[in-house]
């Protein structure tokens, strides 16, 4: 989908609900094509972003950053850099989350950077923690593009781990020169984005009033009991995030010494309950490896079959000819 002259959206559909509507991988310029961020480390991301460049564009990725460091985000980006032969630009926050995950050779990336994928496009490179510490925005001024990741998300609010450090990422984005649109990591494209913002300023601030109105009531109260009162209806696969939202705000308040807080005890588990988790991870994640590269592999048989003649069905096939 075209955005903007320089600006193309791969949207690749989703049924997660934490990944409303699709997550969008964006290719910007022409010389040396741009990604910003590459998907998830699975097949059908790759089928979309090849299919997309070769057929609308008949083109290659030359660089590839990260807005942050989520899988869906990220866990891409080693294949796309093979595959295309791109150079990886990710930051210090990202790279220190990803480690072992990444292409051998990474150049950095940060605060008050460029990226300049060619024909004199050039986009701003911006830190905006909030939903999480290493989260990036970039921004195209000539042509009004803003590239959010989870930053901001279409159609949708999105999960906090810093409340403070959130506004203040809003609150910076809001007084962006000449933007006319915002490209989000999932959902549809924002093309009001000072109002959007100006909602999801609001609907902090309204959330953040809704707790104290609650805790005000007298009760020492989880953050689960707070999210059970306050998204009563909330899909409940959910629930998780909407709790990690109501503790961004307990935590910002507890900042602003405005609660009292009654410190838990947390569940230890033995270090061979740690190990055994972790072999459990390593095993899984072999056996989801093994099964993408044959899944690949199926792929490029089938494409294989379909360009050749049928060789091993024939040691000599018929021949035809007028009777």
């Amino acid at each position: 989908m075209q955005v903007s002259p320089s600006v193309r959206a791969v949207q690749v559909p989703e049924t997660n609900p934490m990944h409303p509507q699709f997550t969008t991988i964006y290719l910007v310029g022409h010389d040396q094509t741009l990604s910003i961020d590459t998907g998830a480390d699975e097949e059908r991301y790759r089928w979309m972003l090849r299919g997309y460049l070769a057929a609308a564009e008949n083109a290659e990725i030359g660089l590839a950053a990260l807005s942050h460091f989520h899988f869906d985000h990220s866990s891409n980006l080693r294949w796309v850099c093979e595959e295309f032969n791109a150079e990886a630009h990710v930051s210090a926050e990202t790279a220190a989350h990803l480690d072992g995950k990444l292409p051998d050779h990474v150049l950095p990336l940060g605060e008050g950077d460029t990226l300049s994928p060619g024909g004199g496009v050039r986009l701003q490179v911006m830190h905006t923690p909030g939903h999480s510490p290493d989260s990036l925005c970039f921004y195209l001024e000539e042509e009004g593009v803003l590239f959010t990741g989870d930053t901001i998300l279409g159609g949708t609010s999105t999960a906090v781990n810093d409340l403070a450090d959130y506004l203040q990422s809003l609150q910076r984005l809001r007084a962006l020169p000449n933007l006319r649109v915002i490209c989000p990591g999932h959902g549809p494209l924002i093309e009001d984005p000072a109002a959007w913002i100006d909602e999801y300023i609001s609907h902090r601030e309204a959330r953040e009033s809704q707790i104290v109105a609650e805790l005000s009531k007298g009760d020492a109260l989880t953050s689960w009991q707070l999210m059970q009162r306050l998204y009563a209806d909330v899909d409940p696969r959910l629930r998780r995030m909407a709790d990690r939202n109501v503790q961004s705000h307990l935590i910002k308040l507890q900042k602003e010494g405005r609660l009292q807080v009654h410190a838990g005890k947390p569940r230890e588990r033995s270090d061979g309950e740690i190990a055994k988790e972790a072999a459990e991870h390593a095993t899984r994640d072999a056996v989801l490896r093994q099964a993408d590269e044959y899944r690949e592999q199926d792929r490029r048989r089938a494409l294989f079959l379909q360009e050749n003649p049928p060789t091993e069905e024939w040691l000599e096939p018929p021949r035809f000819e007028l009777s």
